[in-house]
């Protein structure tokens, strides 16, 4: 549920108020109202010093990530500015020295087939009015060449020639010409090795450093604190001698926001949040409701404080589009085992198993709808072995109207819950109405879509509906006038309703895919057999290609159907738009 939310403004003295935000954020109960921070050198200061440990852990980052800090002792640090200070100076050397050790290598490279001379024997001949080029020449072209010049082929490559050229003067062709490179081959290995040496001392001192890794990290979270503590302090507002604070706690709170007043002598009122007010969310749930709060987090998704918490409806519905969606008891079996190995290896490092309980969950419920069904790695296999527990699941017609149903149904309860919201207001009726036309849309559908019998109920639930739709269906006093605006969007809700309840066929139509992949590569495999050693692994490669491809697919599936059906959909007709932030207290 969400939480109820307090108002609260706080005055006190202005020289007080660096002590009073410590005090909040001691008691990390207050979400302090946004307001415009004022940069001061300590707000600046403080950023520069985050923004160097973020530098430094960069460093360690991006140069040893396949490394396990955790498996490293960890040790403090005396002087966290001067390490951080050294490591980036370090990761700077040694990029210059990568960057220069590609380009001298280069270098070699193209000079190596010309052979080892020394650059500075040329530089002493051309004081001696003796030239030497290093030219690109077209073979062809080699007979047409001046005959006072010594043109000596030191190799040749795709048709040319790759000449020096001697001469008394200095000389133009009209050939592609090589600048002498600065050193020597010879010159060019030996600082080569050199580089490499220092490169690599340079990367063990950087590494060293990892046993400092958890107090630049612990340092880093101090920084930010203190910084929104200055900001905290800098965003209060200040008339005369005194400044207050505008900010939002939890109703439970309320005690004791009003004994720490009392023992720092503040003035405080504590208030209902008003319509306008920009009130965060907090979200209270039991254990097991909460576990569907990783997806959201995934999602990045959080209602608005005057929305509904959706948790419980998010978490069941979600569950039961899992299991249509998978559809096969041996792919749930299979993601069961890999939850359980992520269980086990990443526990300590996630700290929490929230996760992998709904992971087991969603597993369960792919087995179960895939023994109902018999469907263990595909359908076809198992036709003659293995009856399904629920023969009707086989039924085309029968799993379209039962996803028709679930969309009426999930729809139907957020018009409820808005209704019992509403009452007992007439516009209550309004949602009672959209309850109607939703299931006079769902046996339209049945009918339309999957050929079943069209209920002679119908009619009725449309007429009952669109009456109550239309006559209560706008916010006014007077019913006549309200009749005039709920016409207005009377037409596209109505169609907007049938189409949303046939959206569910989504989960027919993902899940036969399943289902016809598996019995696809099925049937390849069983053409091939195991007759000898090599079809016998070219059939196992089949299975595993086939069965792989609807394990990697079917999280996917899920993430855009089976998600989508619950942010969309129902939240359309809940009323949801996911405008929330999250409560944020000031906290030390």
């Amino acid at each position: 549920m969400i939480v109820p939310m307090k108002k609260v403004h706080i005055i006190l003295q202005y020289k007080d108020r660096d002590e009073a935000i410590r005090t909040l954020a001691r008691l990390g109960v207050v979400h302090i109202e946004q307001q415009p921070t004022i940069q001061t050198e300590d707000i600046k200061r403080i950023e520069d010093q985050i923004l160097l440990i973020n530098t430094a852990l960069a460093v360690l980052s991006k140069r040893y990530n396949h490394l396990k800090p955790e498996q490293i002792e960890q040790k403090p640090v005396s002087d966290w500015h001067r390490l951080c200070q050294h490591l980036i100076d370090c990761e700077k050397r040694l990029e210059q020295l990568e960057e220069y050790g590609r380009s001298l290598r280069s270098t070699y490279e193209t000079w190596k087939p010309w052979g080892d001379f020394d650059p500075q024997i040329i530089s002493q001949l051309e004081k001696k009015s003796i030239y030497v080029h290093f030219y690109q020449i077209p073979v062809a072209f080699l007979k047409n060449l001046p005959e006072n010049l010594i043109v000596q082929v030191v190799f040749q490559r795709a048709g040319l020639a790759y000449c020096v050229v001697i001469a008394r003067e200095k000389v133009a062709l009209n050939f592609e010409e090589k600048t002498a490179p600065k050193m020597s081959l010879r010159q060019m290995e030996k600082r080569l090795a050199i580089d490499e040496h220092t490169i690599e001392n340079i990367k063990k001192e950087i590494i060293s450093h990892l046993t400092h890794l958890q107090a630049l990290k612990e340092k880093k979270h101090f920084l930010e604190k203190e910084l929104e503590l200055y900001k905290a302090a800098n965003s209060m507002r200040q008339q005369a001698e005194l400044a207050y604070l505008v900010g939002y706690a939890p109703f439970d709170t309320e005690a004791l926001l009003l004994e720490s007043a009392r023992k720092n002598c503040w003035a405080i009122v504590i208030t209902e949040p008003e319509q306008t007010d920009a009130v965060p969310t907090l979200i209270r749930n039991p254990r097991w409701i909460a576990l569907i709060e990783p997806i959201f987090k995934f999602l990045d998704i959080l209602p608005g404080y005057r929305e509904l918490d959706i948790s419980l409806v998010f978490l069941v519905f979600f569950s039961i589009f899992f299991g249509i969606l998978i559809g096969d008891a041996g792919i749930g079996l299979c993601f069961l085992v890999l939850n359980f190995w992520a269980h086990k290896k990443f526990i300590k490092r996630l700290g929490s198993s929230q996760l992998f309980i709904l992971f087991y969950i969603l597993s369960f419920c792919a087995i179960v709808w895939g023994i109902l069904s018999g469907t263990i790695f595909g359908q076809a296999w198992l036709a003659k072995s293995l009856r399904p527990l629920l023969p009707q699941l086989r039924n085309d017609a029968t799993v379209q109207s039962l996803c028709f149903f679930l969309g009426a149904l999930h729809l139907s309860i957020g018009h409820l819950w808005r209704a019992v919201l509403k009452a007992p207001s007439l516009e209550a009726l309004s949602d009672i109405g959209w309850i109607c036309i939703l299931w006079a849309a769902f046996f339209l559908a049945r009918y339309l879509v999957a050929g079943l019998s069209l209920e002679q109920s119908v009619l009725i639930l449309f007429i009952v509906g669109s009456s109550l739709v239309i006559i209560f269906g706008a916010r006014r006093r007077n019913i006549l006038r309200g009749i005039g605006a709920g016409l207005g969007n009377y037409l596209l809700s109505v169609v907007n309703s049938f189409t949303d309840v046939v959206s569910y066929i989504r989960l027919f139509a993902v899940g036969l895919a399943t289902v016809a992949v598996a019995d696809a590569f099925n049937a390849m495999a069983a053409d091939i057999g195991f007759s000898s050693f090599g079809s016998a692994i070219l059939t196992a490669l089949i299975l595993a290609v086939g069965h792989g491809l609807n394990i990697l697919l079917g999280p996917m599936s899920v993430l855009v159907h089976g998600v989508r059906l619950n942010v969309l959909e129902f939240c359309n007709h809940i009323d949801i738009k996911w405008s929330g932030f999250a409560y944020r207290p000031l906290r030390q």
